[in-house]
């Protein structure tokens, strides 16, 4: 530890045998945090008590790493290969498991711009199955059952609207299948936001739902079972 000029300047080394110095990454650190303290304003009381506080800080950081170095086997290279092992494994399940992705503009919706009519959802479903597209197919079959509600009436039609609303909307004139159209809705923003990948299985389980769904008949709501007796 050295004094200059007024400040106090700590360089924390961690040595790699007796010759080589290996800066850790808290140096560009204390620097940062040493250059926002020494800003006028944190000065005006007692700059003394700020800058201890600082050196007491670094020296306890510093602590913690060399505490770690002679722990670690090899020492303070085996520090080092150890930290480099964790960033690596840190990055390769980043990148296997990707990060949820939402489309700019998409806002969770569940149609795009085009009207296509719930018998052209279901083709396009198929075409994407037959090509083992399955993240597509359960997109396209979760649509066609959307489309397919509203084409009978028992959805009203509402471009904005998210798989998860259409799900809750359906499932209350249809509460037999509500649990189906929540699990549906789930897996339709698994694959479109959270990153995941949907298997045949999946879209077997969509396809099944729209077809029985095709056979539902809704149940009808104390006012309007009044209005029919």
């Amino acid at each position: 530890m050295s004094t200059a000029g007024g400040g106090i300047t700590v360089r924390l080394l961690i040595r790699a045998g007796d010759d080589v110095p290996v800066d850790t990454p808290r140096v560009p650190a204390r620097e940062a945090a040493e250059h926002e303290l020494s800003k006028p304003m944190y000065h005006e009381n007692d700059p003394s008590l700020l800058q201890r506080a600082l050196d007491r800080f670094w020296d306890w950081v510093g602590g913690i790493f060399d505490s770690a170095s002679g722990a670690a086997p090899g020492g303070p290279l085996g520090l080092l290969v150890i930290i480099l092992i964790v960033i690596g494994l840190i990055v390769a399940l980043w990148w296997r498991l990707g990060t949820p992705h939402r489309p700019p503009g998409s806002a969770d919706t569940l149609f795009d711009d085009s009207t296509r009519s719930a018998s052209e959802h279901r083709a396009a479903a198929e075409t994407h199955a037959a090509a083992g597209r399955w993240n597509q197919a359960v997109q396209e079959r979760m649509r066609a059952i959307v489309r397919s509600l509203e084409e009978r009436t028992l959805l009203e039609p509402h471009p904005g609207r998210t798989a998860d609303e259409a799900a809750a909307e359906a499932g209350r004139s249809l509460p037999s299948h509500a649990a189906g159209l929540r699990t549906a809705a789930r897996d339709f923003d698994d694959v479109t936001y959270g990153g995941r990948t949907a298997d045949r299985q999946t879209y077997l389980r969509l396809r099944d739902l729209d077809l029985e769904l095709e056979r539902a008949k809704p149940q009808l709501s104390g006012t309007a079972l009044g209005a029919a007796e």
